[in-house]
C-alpha cells in the first residue's frame, strides 16, 4: 500500500486539494497519511534538525533565536538552549558521544551541547576565517568533526585534542552540505562552486568532481550504503548520484518546477529530498526511478531532512514545526 499521493502531472498535491481528493476517493486506504506535526517555540524558525538514534530526543537549530531546541516527540516538550550572545546556529548533527554538535554562524565557532546537563562547549574558527558562515557537519571515522563555511572554507575539529584547521574551498564560496560514507570517507558539496569534493583526511585537501550538469547549484550531499553520493541540485531541480567506485553519475528532474534544498538517504537506501518551491517532501526509489511527494503547507519553508530507524524528520522554518514520517 502506498503511504503517498502523486498528481497526475508529477507535481506535489497541495493540502487543500489532497484532501478535496481523498474525501472524493474510493480507496481512502490507499492514501498518504499526514505526517506527525510538532510544533516549536514562535519565531525561532528551526533550520536543521537531528533525532537520537535508537529512539529519544530530536535536535534542532532554532536559528533566529541563538539556541538549540530539543523536542520530546512523546510528550510535545520542547526545551532551547542558549548558545550564546550572537548565536545564529545553521547545522545540527548527533555525535558518536550522542551529544548535539551545532555549525554556528553567529559565533563563528563549532559548539557543543552536553545531552543531559546542556553544558555548552564552543571551539571559535582561527582568526583566518572570520565570517565563514559556518553550514554543516559531519564526523569522520576517527572521531575528528568536519564542515563547512559558505563564505569559502572547510575545516576540521579534533575534539579530544581541541586542534582546529579550516581550509580555503576550492572556487571561494559555496560549501554547504558534507557527509560520512560507510567506508569513513568524506564529500562536501558547493552550492555556489557547483560542484562536489572528496576531502583527503590526512591533508585536508579536496578533490573537485565535476557534476554533468553545469551550474546545477549542488547543495547538499549524503551517502547511501553502497557508498555512493547522492546530491541535491538546487539551481536546476535535480537529484543526482556519483559512484566513487566508477567515477560515474546519474541525474533526475524533480517532478514538477523544483528547487531541491536537502538530501537524505534512508536505511532502504530510499532517497529523500525537500522541494523548496512547492514546499514538499519527496522520495525517489532509485530501483523504480519513481518519486513520491507527500505535501506539506503553503508557508513551511522545507529545509534539512535527517532521520533514524522507521522516521524521518523534517524542519519547516516557515511555519515553526517539524514533521515526522515513517520511513516505508
Amino acid at each position: 500500500m502506498s503511504a503517498f499521493v502523486m498528481s497526475t502531472t508529477g507535481r506535489a498535491i497541495s493540502r487543500n486539494l489532497l484532501l478535496t481528493l481523498l474525501l472524493a476517493s474510493a480507496s481512502v486506504a490507499d492514501a498518504w497519511a499526514a505526517p506527525a506535526q510538532f510544533e516549536v517555540p514562535a519565531g525561532s524558525h528551526p533550520h536543521d534538525v537531528a533525532p537520537v538514534p535508537g529512539g529519544g530526543p530530536v535536535y534542532f537549530t532554532a536559528q533566529a533565536s541563538g539556541q538549540l531546541g530539543i523536542l520530546d516527540p512523546v510528550s510535545g516538550h520542547v526545551d532551547l538552549v542558549p548558545l550564546g550572545p550572537g548565536s545564529a546556529p545553521h547545522g545540527v548533527i548527533v555525535g558518536p558521544d550522542a551529544a548535539a554538535w551545532v555549525t554556528d554562524g553567529g559565533l563563528n565557532a563549532i559548539v557543543r551541547v552536553e545531552p543531559k546537563s546542556h553544558q555548552v562547549s564552543r571551539w571559535p574558527l582561527p582568526a583566518d576565517a572570520p565570517s565563514a558562515n559556518l553550514n554543516t557537519a559531519t564526523f569522520d571515522r576517527r572521531g575528528r568533526i568536519w564542515f563547512t563555511g559558505q563564505a569559502g572554507y572547510y575545516g576540521r575539529l579534533d575534539p579530544a585534542s581541541g586542534d582546529i584547521r579550516v581550509w580555503k574551498a576550492p572556487r571561494g564560496a559555496g560549501p554547504y552540505g558534507i557527509c560520512t560514507t560507510p567506508a569513513g570517507d568524506v564529500y562536501f558539496a558547493s552550492l555556489a562552486g557547483n560542484f562536489i569534493a572528496r576531502v583527503n583526511l590526512d591533508s585536508g585537501a579536496a578533490t573537485v568532481i565535476e557534476p554533468p550538469t553545469p551550474k546545477q547549484g549542488a547543495r547538499r550531499v549524503w551517502s547511501d550504503s553502497h557508498g555512493r553520493i547522492w546530491v541535491s541540485y538546487w539551481n536546476t531541480g535535480q537529484v543526482a548520484v556519483f559512484d566513487p567506485a566508477s567515477s560515474s553519475w546519474r541525474e533526475w528532474a524533480l517532478p514538477g518546477t523544483a528547487r531541491t534544498y536537502a538530501v537524505w538517504v534512508d536505511s532502504g537506501d530510499r532517497v529523500w529530498l525537500s522541494d523548496w518551491s512547492t514546499n514538499s517532501l519527496v522520495r525517489f526509489d532509485p530501483a523504480s526511478e519513481r518519486f513520491e511527494s507527500p505535501a506539506t503547507g503553503a508557508t513551511a519553508g522545507v529545509r534539512e531532512i535527517m532521520g533514524r530507524a522507521g522516521e524521518v524528520w523534517a524542519a519547516e522554518s516557515g511555519s515553526d514545526r517539524l514533521v515526522r514520517l515513517p520511513d516505508q
